[in-house]
């Protein structure tokens, strides 16, 4: 059995694979927690486990998930970045900064849907990852929409939080109407908007891949031709742990 872990900056993705892709855990990201504390929140999951892959975005929490690996399973997990097999080309000033989530993504699009194509991931950023025959070519990088609920509920003083409802109208009738279709026909409209623009600039009408946990408040709102793969990024750790584990 094999662990497959996607840390974000907001939540963290635990889930199994023997056969196929197991029920994800999602926990909140907590960079205060020990070894053993996460232990005691992972240990009914990670049972048994005789492999593990991360991908990471959090840094100082590798060091307390690696020795968690090390001391509770007796195994040292793979860490998706500079070193591991991938299969995944990247065009960039600087490589080494193309974070661990979009080289995982882009791995199962490319086994699974397309050499080229455009992933959408919705987590703390919303990302734009445009790859062509199978190199990232560029990435562009916004606030996701959780981030921005928590900014324009912070700075004002009248809005409260509220949960994400995908409108049936673009104007509200109240506060938590008028800021649900504001932020998600908004952020609906720049992801159509982003993605338009990469297919003009690129010459090219690549299949579009939507991912990450807040996609789903959008997904009525965006074409349908959209493809929605919740387990994107789980796939693709699968595929690079397999990569990397030849025996």
């Amino acid at each position: 059995m094999i662990i497959l872990i996607d840390i974000g900056n907001s939540n963290i993705v635990v889930s199994k694979y023997e056969t196929e892709i197991g029920v994800p855990f999602r926990f909140n990201t907590d960079t205060t927690k020990s070894i053993d504390e996460y232990y005691v929140l992972l240990k009914d999951i990670i049972e048994g486990a005789t492999g593990m892959i991360i991908s990471s975005v959090v840094p100082e929490l590798n060091i307390i998930l690696k020795n968690l690996a090390i001391k509770y399973l007796n195994i040292v997990p793979i860490f998706v970045g500079p070193g591991v097999k991938t299969g995944v080309r990247i065009i960039a000033d600087n490589p080494k900064e193309a974070g661990a989530d979009l080289v995982s993504s882009s791995n199962a699009v490319i086994n699974e849907y397309a050499e080229t194509a455009i992933v959408v991931d919705m987590g703390t950023a919303t990302t734009f990852t445009f790859i062509e025959k199978k190199i990232i070519k560029g990435v562009a990088i916004t606030a996701g929409l959780v981030t921005q609920r928590n900014a324009i509920t912070k700075s004002a003083s009248q809005l409260n939080q509220f949960e994400f409802k995908t409108p049936l109208n673009v104007l509200g009738g109240n506060t938590v109407d008028c800021l649900n279709s504001g932020l998600l026909y908004g952020h609906s409209t720049m992801v159509k908007g982003v993605v338009d623009e990469i297919k003009k600039q690129h010459n090219c009408d690549p299949k579009v891949i939507i991912t990450g946990g807040t996609s789903r408040f959008i997904k009525e709102l965006l074409p349908s031709e959209y493809v929605f793969d919740e387990l994107l990024l789980l796939k693709g750790l699968v595929n690079i742990y397999k990569k990397n584990n030849k025996k």
